[in-house]
């Protein structure tokens, strides 16, 4: 260039840039305003920059440049040009005559462009510039750079100073050795320029052989390779800013600005593709979400469909032996699989309300399962199991006591046909005896008492016949599996018993008719008979009793057992008068016989039952009386100690149930306690929730004493209230509460977090809330819900509130839970992504097109993503597309639109 810095120069005069209005506001407010009277000497900024260079970066994009900066824009012609080029606009069309005028008139429209952009120019005309005035040429050059250059710089709404000073200190903040504070001796050592081009093109500088005490050829590389590489021409001397005390903060700025415009669209396209990162990350996690949901349904669900027609199945066994091993089975299902189910069913639960906040966060729509696996649908599933299981449950109980009766009356069915039938051996042979046809008249006169003998027997034994039948009838209508065997052996004895009452009757018929044949009778035979055979039935009958089986549940049942057979205890001295009359009766036939020399056969003629009979069964008596005592004492032993079962576990039971009640509370309490932050809420609840998993040793103590109560065949407990299911259920609605309740306060903090919005904020919400939760149940009625908002400064009306009520009420329950209100507070404080944002994030990467290639994704995302998208774009069909083009507008809609799993 032909001119010379040494040249007088005008100054230019220019208002402070930290004090030009912010980007986007009024342009007429605000102006760049140069005059250059009374200033004499030259700007040092001069001696620092060649804005002739300056001027050439802009002018090479029209294809031309200027050799005198005072000479070249003297026709207008390449001041307008260049003014189009900075500007991006199009100025009036040039004159294109060679006259004075000609070349005035295309200054003058050079300058109204430059007075139209909100720059005063004063004592500055067309005349100066045509004339080739060095002072005011420079001096209009000056303001075009502060005005398209620098003015329009804007970093998070700051002033174009303050902007370009944040952006170097950002871009330069890890190097060493740089701290950049200001526009003049922060950029003496070279190092921070050096640094903003390593930090967007390391190729171009290896930063880590910069030495900081080599300034000159710190900047000389700086320049050289901005000049070569980046399309800034060298606009300023090493020399003069090194040995130059303060350099000139225009001069640095405006150098520094053309950093920034080269590193601009650099800047955009990394800004465009971090949000589309940001997004698809989201949207992948939240597939995957989706997937694991789907998956852990179907398998709750399934084995919920696998586990019901076990539970269903109401098929009983036919030993007590078969039914208690269903009912370990059972056990076995409560207590080792069915566990997992109701922890993945909490966990199934915690990841749809995880899932629906994420979605909710990243302004996605709402996830809806496949159909049949809502969480309604798992709960309604779930609720069905658990009432196929009470049912289950209580059905085998109740066979079980079945059972255990028809075991007992089987028992004493066979024991009790047993002795009828040993009764009834050989009777009817006897009945049927001809041996009154040729028998003496004392004979028969016997055989007729003996036959009236034996028809008291036979009606003694009557009342035990019924007792068959009666017990036979019991154990059909309690389903008895081996019935059929119990009629046939019923209905064998009753028949035999109609048989014997009409042989009976036949005999006495046949006895009756030569009864005239009888005339003496020995009375003292006849008497014994009498006598022995009620007393051997009685007999008979206190063996069967003290030989009897019992079943009783409680100390007061075995007690009364033990009084009856007390008060039979008392009767034995009377029997033993009676068992001695009756011997006594016997004596006296000896001692006749003795006295008048009978001859006696040794067989009374009357009865069949001997003395011997009588004392031998007596003793029986006798002998099974200490063993019934042994019995009794024995089954009271077992009752006491079932009663110290009921005691124990009632114990444990009173202890335990009030226990999950009172966690309940406290849980409910700290959900809405705002003493601290949601972090010390968080581990206040691990706190509870580590003390829970702490107590299952006292659950299992008490599943251990059910269980032993069970297998003791224990069925109540009148020391407690609670029973094992009521302690199970309530267990497992603690978990599940611990489990949400956790769940609820790391979904406010992903809220507070993805949302931006403070931990103070957050406490106010929360507090605001608590004021107006006036039942101190976790919800808001609508009115309390109006109130809160207009205490935090709403202005509502009737179709506002209406609005809003949608929002955080959306299913219509009526009432606002703490949930919705801070999803609908984030909101009104926090922005989200949009479907429009992403959109335009893909057009920066796209060059401004409406189509995206698969090169381009790959060069502006990490692999997985840009993978991600070339999958799911779908092929663009405009005219103006490219041989594999990708439609990325419709794939940002589809990101926000209904998911496809």
């Amino acid at each position: 260039l032909s001119l010379s810095f040494s040249s007088p120069l005008l100054y230019l005069l220019a208002p402070s840039l930290a004090s030009s209005p912010r980007p986007g506001g009024p342009r007429a407010e605000s102006s760049t305003c140069w005059d250059p009277r009374g200033l004499l000497s030259p700007p040092d900024s001069l001696h620092q920059i060649t804005p002739g260079a300056w001027c050439n970066s802009h002018l090479r994009k029209a294809g031309t440049q200027i050799d005198n900066i005072e000479e070249d824009f003297r026709n207008g012609l390449k001041l307008m040009l260049l003014l189009e080029v900075i500007s991006g606009e199009r100025l009036p069309k040039p004159d294109k005559g060679k006259m004075r005028f000609h070349k005035i008139a295309n200054v003058n429209k050079a300058l109204d462009f430059i007075c139209s952009k909100g720059v005063k120019l004063v004592s500055i005309g067309a005349e100066e510039i045509v004339d080739g005035n060095a002072k005011m040429t420079l001096g209009m050059i000056w303001t075009i750079i502060l005005r398209f250059a620098i003015q329009d710089i804007s970093v998070e709404e700051t002033s174009a100073k303050e902007g370009l000073l944040l952006w170097c200190q950002r871009k330069t903040a890890p190097y060493r050795n740089v701290n950049v504070q200001n526009f003049h001796i922060s950029w003496k050592d070279g190092l921070a320029l050096c640094a903003l081009i390593h930090r967007h093109r390391p190729d171009l500088i290896d930063y880590a052989k910069l030495r900081k005490d080599d300034p000159i050829g710190n900047l000389n590389t700086a320049f050289e390779v901005a000049e070569k590489f980046l399309d800034i021409p060298k606009m300023l001397d090493a020399e003069d800013i090194v040995n130059t005390p303060k350099p000139d903060e225009k001069a640095i700025m405006t150098y520094v600005s053309c950093f920034y415009h080269a590193f601009a669209g650099a800047e955009q396209a990394e800004t465009a593709a971090n949000r589309i990162c940001k997004v698809l990350a989201v949207n992948q996690e939240n597939e995957k979400l989706m997937e694991e949901y789907e998956k852990l349904a179907s398998e709750l669900l399934e084995w919920i469909r696998r586990t019901t027609p076990w539970l269903e199945n109401r098929a009983a066994e036919q030993t007590m032996r078969a039914m208690q091993q269903k009912l370990e089975d059972f056990r076995d299902y409560r207590r080792i699989h069915k566990p997992p189910r109701v922890q993945e069913k909490c966990q199934l639960e915690i990841n749809f309300n995880t899932l629906q906040t994420k979605l909710r966060l990243s302004n996605r729509p709402a996830f809806m399962p496949s159909e049949g696996k809502m969480v309604s649908d798992i709960a309604n599933a779930w609720k069905g199991l658990e009432q196929v299981e009470k049912g289950y449950e209580e059905w085998l109980l109740t066979e079980i006591r079945r059972l255990e009766r028809l075991d007992h009356l089987a028992e004493k069915f066979k024991q009790k046909c047993s002795m009828h039938e040993s009764w009834t051996g050989g009777k009817e042979d006897l009945l049927s005896q001809k041996d009154f046809e040729s028998a003496s008249l004392m004979e028969i006169r016997a055989l007729m008492r003996k036959h009236e003998a034996f028809e008291s027997d036979l009606a003694a034994h009557q009342d035990r016949v019924e007792q068959i039948a009666a017990i036979a009838q019991e154990l059909n209508e309690l389903d008895y599996h081996d019935a059929a065997t119990v009629n046939a052996r019923c209905q064998g004895i009753c028949d035999q018993w109609d048989n014997l009452g009409t042989l009976t009757q036949k005999r006495r018929d046949a006895l009756e008719r030569v009864e005239k044949l009888w005339e003496t009778i020995d009375q003292l035979y006849l008497e014994f008979a009498k006598r022995a055979a009620p007393f051997n039935n009685w007999m008979d009958g206190a063996m069967e009793d003290l030989q009897d089986m019992f079943i009783v549940h409680s100390i007061e049942e075995i007690q009364s057992l033990i009084t009856a057979h007390d008060q039979f205890k008392a009767t034995l001295p009377e029997a033993d008068k009676e068992r001695m009359a009756t011997m006594g009766i016997h004596s006296e036939i000896l001692k006749i016989a003795q006295t008048y020399g009978i001859k006696l056969s040794g067989i009374n003629p009357y009865t069949n039952l001997s003395p011997q009979d009588i004392s031998t069964k007596w003793d029986t008596v006798k002998h099974l009386v200490p063993l019934r005592d042994q019995m009794l004492q024995e089954e009271v032993a077992r009752q006491q100690a079932n009663e110290r079962l009921r005691r124990q576990f009632a114990a444990q039971a009173n202890i335990i149930g009030p226990w999950i009640q009172t966690k309940m509370e406290e849980i409910s309490h700290v959900s809405v306690d705002i003493a601290g932050s949601l972090e010390e809420q968080m581990n206040s609840l691990k706190q509870y929730e580590q003390n829970i998993i702490n107590y299952k040793s006292n659950i299992d103590k008490l599943e251990g004493d059910h269980q032993l109560s069970q297998e003791s065949l224990i069925f109540d407990n009148k020391h407690t209230n609670y029973t094992m299911e009521h302690v199970r259920v309530g267990w497992e609605q603690l978990l599940t509460t611990i489990a949400r309740t956790i769940n609820e306060v790391e979904n406010q903090i992903l809220t507070r977090d993805a949302k931006g919005i403070s931990q103070e904020q957050l406490n106010e919400f929360r507090a605001s809330f608590n004021h107006f939760d006036r039942k101190r149940n976790g919800m808001m009625d609508p009115d309390d819900f109006r109130a809160c908002l207009i205490s935090m400064g709403y202005d509502l009306g009737e179709v506002e509130f209406a609005r809003i009520m949608t929002l955080v009420d959306a299913n219509n329950t009526g009432v606002v839970t703490f949930q919705a209100f801070i999803d609908f507070m984030t909101r009104e404080t926090a922005e989200t992504d949009t479907a429009e944002q992403v959109m335009a994030s893909f057009k920066i990467l796209a060059s401004d097109k409406n189509y995206i290639t698969v090169d381009e994704l790959r060069r502006e995302l990490p692999p997985d993503q840009a993978e991600y998208c070339i999958s799911r774009m779908t092929r663009y069909i405009g005219a103006d597309g490219s041989t594999g083009a990708l439609d990325y507008i419709s794939f940002s809609s589809a990101l926000y639109g209904e998911s496809d799993l």
